[in-house]
């Protein structure tokens, strides 16, 4: 996958090396040309100077052909100016903005644009918004046979109960994240649009648990 991110401080620069170390091709823009020193000599991605909400810049950074976008600079607006760009007129798939006041958590996530707020963001949290199909695991026992993991959903799911979900996967949704904040799923609660969906289960059955959240539900689930 082709991956964009805005902002190469300590964060779009470790995200990068990571990202590029799983084998994605990475492009990283930044207005301050400098700071691409960050990357180190052995990244091979491109470096592109430049406003990280132009379109004209991101073009360059091949938006049109990146899977997912990260907007990681230091200012909240730029971020998820940045990342509703990427969403709506270049329909980036996965987008992820970095955010320092979580208070405007939940504005952006009604925006459809997930959030990691800065005082609770990690490598692997940024890492599972833009990659969330065979992510690292939140959680794993000592044994390391059971997990929590968030796990991607087709879009078909919305509307849908967990329940449903749960029955086709075969697996318990442990707890979901809806607006920033945690909910624990009733019997009839139904999966909504940027819903964060974190399960537990062995870890030889995240395979399958994956293949059927991606399916979407089947004729005769409700």
């Amino acid at each position: 996958m082709h991956i964009v991110i805005m902002g190469c401080g300590r964060v779009g620069s470790a995200l990068a090396r990571a990202l590029e170390k799983q084998g994605h091709s990475v492009a990283v823009v930044d207005q301050d040309p400098t700071a691409f020193r960050r990357l180190g000599a052995g990244f091979n991605g491109r470096r592109v100077t430049g406003v990280g909400f132009d379109q004209d810049t991101l073009k360059e950074a091949g938006i049109e052909e990146a899977g997912a976008f990260a907007a990681v600079s230091s200012g909240d607006n730029s971020n998820i100016i940045a990342a509703r760009v990427a969403r709506e007129n270049f329909g980036v798939e996965h987008v992820a903005a970095r955010i320092y006041d979580p208070r405007r958590a939940e504005v952006y996530q009604r925006l459809g644009i997930p959030t990691v707020a800065t005082v609770r963001w990690t490598a692997d949290q940024m890492l599972r918004r833009l990659l969330p199909s065979g992510a690292e695991p939140l959680w794993q026992d000592p044994s390391g046979s059971i997990q929590l993991a968030e796990v991607a959903y087709a879009p078909s799911w919305v509307g849908q109960r967990f329940a449903a979900l749960e029955k086709a996967a075969g697996v318990r949704v442990a707890f979901i994240t809806r607006l920033g904040e945690g909910m624990l799923p009733t019997p009839q609660m139904v999966v909504q649009e940027g819903d964060l969906v974190h399960v537990t289960l062995h870890r030889a059955d995240l395979p399958a648990v994956e293949a059927a959240f991606a399916q979407g539900p089947q004729e005769g689930e409700h």
